[in-house]
């Protein structure tokens, strides 16, 4: 078996959910031998909620939980996307000369796996260098998320050169990982040739009691993950307890919080509300479930008409939810819609960008019927437990490798 793995991130934290506590150490399981190139902030590794590692993690190059780390600085690859693009066209592998290339060239790995848009441009220079040399080795391009999306406010040159990147690197990849059933289609609407499978956002099943959501006198919405003016709108949080509050007693949960980094960290709390909100700060990926222990409902707010990535989102937070038997409440996003029709786990509101209002009169609904509240729960829990935890994730993506070990050169 060809078992040497390596990891290619030009944005995400080394210890990312997804990529480090899921992937890479399910494949350290399986008997890969696994490295990771990730970036630096002026010098610094950076935790998941922005922070710094001023103290840790200093070395170059660690081994950490069983896993090769090896460290450089982070690259603005979108101040020279013109010059990628002609790098791309060029065909050949000279002009590849960013350090993610060529740190990774010198892994002579089996299997390179890339997590963004720009780690997928150097896992092509890498693939290039070592096909020249003899070295076969295949490319995944794990997709996180829909990039370029089209509805976004990017340029339209931006956009389209982006296009013809993702154009040109798909027909040199060998396989595509992506999170949700609607990106796998639009990857396969750009090349219909491309091998493709959906790997859920899925945590590990989580240990917890019986459920009993929506039993006490007040209920309990939850927010899991980064809050600010770019995510989870919290003025518009503040808006539906003030709105709620004045007919039943509604108190909001944020696990996580502002990342530090932001302008915005300081989150503005009205006097008379403070007592309906608490916030845990980001918390160890394994005491989320201890944290969900409270929480009745869980609260996704995304803007589907400006993103379709958006659209078609999947998040970590929408499965952690349905793992700790929370049921989600979310606007008309189609993909998470449709899991939640399907299997009862949750409420919709129709409309692709929704109002305070609209998630106050949600609430009102939810509230009159706790029992509903409960089933919803109970078919959240059931589904993870049987079809949708990393543990049946974790098989698909061992099922990736496999194909791809079995396809020769």
């Amino acid at each position: 078996m060809n078992n040497i793995v390596c990891f290619l991130v030009t944005e995400h934290p080394f210890l990312d959910a997804r990529i480090f506590k899921k992937e890479a150490k399910s494949l350290v399981k399986k008997g890969y031998k696994v490295t990771m190139i990730v970036p630096r902030k002026n010098g610094y590794l950076f935790d998941v909620d922005g922070n710094l590692f001023r103290n840790e993690f200093r070395d170059s190059t660690f081994y950490y939980e069983g896993i090769k780390i090896i460290t450089y600085e982070q690259i603005n690859y979108e101040q020279n996307l013109k010059e990628l693009h002609y790098t791309l066209l060029s065909r050949g592998y000279n002009r590849f000369n960013d350090s993610l290339t060529c740190l990774g060239i010198k892994q002579e790995a089996d299997f390179y796996h890339t997590h963004e848009l720009f780690s997928l441009y150097s896992g092509i220079g890498i693939k290039r260098a070592l096909t020249s040399k003899g070295k076969h080795c295949k490319l995944i391009y794990d997709s996180h998320e829909l990039e370029p999306d089209p509805l976004s406010n990017q340029s339209n040159s931006v956009k389209k050169v982006k296009k013809s990147m993702l154009n040109i690197m798909l027909r040199e990849l060998d396989f595509v990982i992506t999170v949700s059933e609607s990106i796998k289609s639009w990857y396969l609407s750009i090349n219909s040739t491309l091998s493709v499978e959906v790997i859920y956002n899925s945590p590990p099943l989580a240990s917890i009691c019986e459920s009993k959501k929506g039993n006490e006198s007040s209920l309990v919405l939850g927010y899991e993950g980064d809050i600010g003016r770019n995510r989870g709108t919290f003025k518009k949080l503040i808006n539906v307890l003030e709105m709620c509050n004045k007919s039943f007693y509604l108190r909001a949960k944020i696990i996580g919080g502002c990342k530090k980094s932001k302008q915005d960290s300081i989150l503005e709390v009205p006097s008379h509300l403070r007592d309906k909100i608490s916030f845990t700060g980001w918390v160890d990926y394994d005491s989320i479930p201890l944290e969900m222990k409270d929480v009745d409902l869980g609260w996704i707010d995304l803007d589907a008409t400006n993103s379709l990535n958006n659209k078609y989102a999947m998040p970590n937070k929408f499965f952690s939810y349905l793992n700790n038997g929370v049921p989600v409440l979310v606007n008309n996003c189609e993909d998470m819609e449709r899991f939640i029709l399907s299997y009862n786990c949750g409420y919709v509101i129709n409309k692709l960008q929704a109002s305070a209002l609209d998630y106050h009169q949600a609430l009102i609904h939810l509230e009159s019927d706790r029992k509903k509240i409960n089933e919803m729960s109970r078919n959240a829990r059931e589904i993870m437990k049987t079809e949708y935890n990393w543990g049946y994730m974790e098989n698909r993506l061992y099922a990736v490798y496999d194909q791809l070990n079995n396809s020769g050169a």
